[in-house]
């Protein structure tokens, strides 16, 4: 808005239901969400605050969602039950000079929250779906409430230009907070490169999610190894250059996953192996999510309380 003050609401009008959103013909102004149908105004509080023929009705009111801001992405909070926040996202990022600007890229398919944010502690799938080597977890998945923290290294080749071999050696910090945020940290060891990615999934209307990958590179001045023909560009160039690069990985290995979770079923009792120990421990923690016990294969109900920015 013009106001620059992000809001997040009820995404369809309370006068006679037109949707807000900008499909729609909906438009900003002044700082105010107009609909495309009669005109209504609504301010940042969701309030109704003039019309084009008639003084505002003091019923006419969207709900709005209590929001946060990290790195220019906007995050709304939806409860059951419209349940007030509990919890907040760390908005505080260590440090924030010399990173790229950010790329997202969403993907939508059929699936469940869960079921994405379940791979951060499924260490066997990225060796076997990924082709990552030398996985290994570096400290026991550990729980804070809704907080969870997953840290691992591996090691995944690729080829630059789709000629030159090059190994990442990579350490991952995986921070995630409910079924729909995870943040992680990664340092590039033998570059000395560091990333930021999220993996951010919103459920569209109970059987469809927006997944969006959002990605980071820091500047690189002093590599410790050089990578293809990156030496020769000016050091302005280098992280957005390698965030190009590294979203685009991810979206690759997010699509390899996407033909899985789009066709799987949930299993409430999973037959698993040794290595498998940290998805029950990670199922334990995503229950205290859910209003009543249930499983992810449930179909969310659809409600009218879809968000329009």
């Amino acid at each position: 808005a013009e106001s620059r003050r992000s809001c997040v609401a009820g995404a369809y009008c309370p006068q006679l239901g037109s949707a807000l959103g900008p499909a729609a013909g909906r438009r900003v102004r002044d700082g105010r969400l107009v609909c495309p149908f009669h005109g209504f105004e609504y301010d940042a509080t969701g309030q109704c605050v003039a019309t084009p023929y008639a003084p505002p009705p003091r019923a006419a009111r969207l709900r709005v969602f209590a929001t946060q801001e990290i790195a220019g992405l906007i995050f709304a909070w939806w409860g059951i039950e419209r349940r007030e926040p509990q919890w907040n996202l760390p908005t505080d990022l260590s440090d924030q000079t010399g990173w790229s600007g950010i790329s997202v890229r969403t993907l939508r398919f059929p699936g469940h929250p869960q079921d994405t944010t379940e791979n951060s502690v499924d260490l066997g799938h990225l060796r076997y779906v990924h082709g990552y080597g030398s996985v290994d977890r570096v400290v026991e998945v550990s729980v804070d409430g809704a907080y969870l923290r997953s840290d691992f290294d591996f090691r995944r080749g690729y080829r630059i230009a789709g000629t030159i071999p090059f190994t990442f050696d990579v350490s991952a910090k995986t921070h995630i907070f409910g079924l729909g945020y995870s943040f992680v940290e990664i340092r590039e060891k033998s570059i000395g490169m560091d990333m930021r990615l999220w993996v951010l999934a919103t459920p569209v209307d109970g059987a469809l999610i927006d997944l969006s990958l959002v990605s980071q590179v820091r500047e690189i001045r002093g590599p410790k190894r050089w990578l293809g023909g990156l030496g020769f560009l000016p050091v302005k160039l280098r992280a957005p250059l390698m965030n190009r690069f590294i979203a685009s990985q991810q979206e690759r290995d997010v699509r390899q996953d996407v033909i899985i979770w789009s066709r799987k079923q949930y299993r409430s009792l999973p037959r698993l192996s040794r290595s498998d120990g940290e998805i029950m421990a990670f199922r334990a923690y995503c229950a205290q999510f859910y209003p009543e016990p249930c499983a992810p294969a449930v179909a969310l109900p659809g409600t009218s309380d879809e968000a329009v920015v």
